[in-house]
């Protein structure tokens, strides 16, 4: 789409004016719909864990372990969630142009060694992206990657408690720990992101943008089993002409 015919966006000056601004009604559903689904899985989450944490420090390892397996499902959860809104907001921002703000990262909010590079990473590079644009898009785009590696690297530690195949089980609690920490940063990156976003989104794609983040959250078992209904139509139809 040119520049030319591209709807011009009402964004504010700064993330802070962002987040501070009021939004229509219509946006505001959106958004409030969005974070409580978010905040609803991080919750589930968080009090799995604690529960963990909790059973192990009474001294009850067996059941300590055995709640602590359930969390990596509900990790699963929340990145897909997660994950599945910083592509919509990728998606539709390389598509139709949006241009929100976006604030560097502070290393300081992740207590993780991974995070704490990624975010350093990313303000570096962020100095030489002259676009505003630009720096939005790789700012979702580390997003993504954050939250994917901390999902996996805590499902693959939550599993080996649980399993018991770790030698270093202090060590596997510490990750656990310290990846649900850095996993609350990126939501809440994200839930500022996202607000941002909308207010630089024209009313008129507000549809659109929701048939994205639906698209982009849909599971993977269930885009493949689409792909190969699709394929197989083709397949018939090919073979019956």
């Amino acid at each position: 789409m040119n520049d030319c015919v591209r709807p011009l966006s009402a964004r504010g000056k700064s993330v802070k004016d962002d987040w501070r601004a009021w939004l229509p009604e219509a946006k505001a559903v959106v958004f409030n719909k969005q974070v409580h689904e978010l905040e609803s899985s991080y919750v589930m989450l968080s009090v799995s864990l604690d529960e963990a944490i909790e059973l192990r420090q009474l001294g009850q390892p067996g059941k300590s372990l055995q709640a602590v397996g359930i969390t990596s499902s509900l990790c699963r959860l929340l990145t897909h969630a997660l994950g599945g809104l910083l592509r919509a907001l990728s998606e539709h921002a390389k598509h139709y142009g949006t241009i929100p703000n976006a604030a560097p990262f502070d290393p300081a909010n992740f207590q993780g060694q991974k995070g704490q590079r990624s975010a350093r990473m990313s303000n570096l590079l962020n100095h030489v992206l002259l676009s505003q644009r630009l720096q939005f898009l790789h700012k979702v785009g580390t997003l993504v990657e954050m939250v994917e590696d901390l999902g996996k690297d805590f499902r693959h530690a939550a599993e080996d408690l649980a399993e018991g195949l770790t030698v270093n089980p202090k060590e596997m609690w510490d990750e656990v720990d310290t990846d649900h920490y850095d996993l609350n940063t990126c939501l809440r990156e994200a839930i500022v992101v996202l607000k941002s976003f909308l207010i630089a989104l024209p009313q008129s794609q507000l549809g659109t943008f929701q048939d994205t983040v639906r698209e982009q959250s849909e599971p993977q078992e269930t885009v493949a089993s689409r792909q190969g209904l699709i394929h197989h139509r083709r397949t018939t139809t090919i073979a019956g002409e």
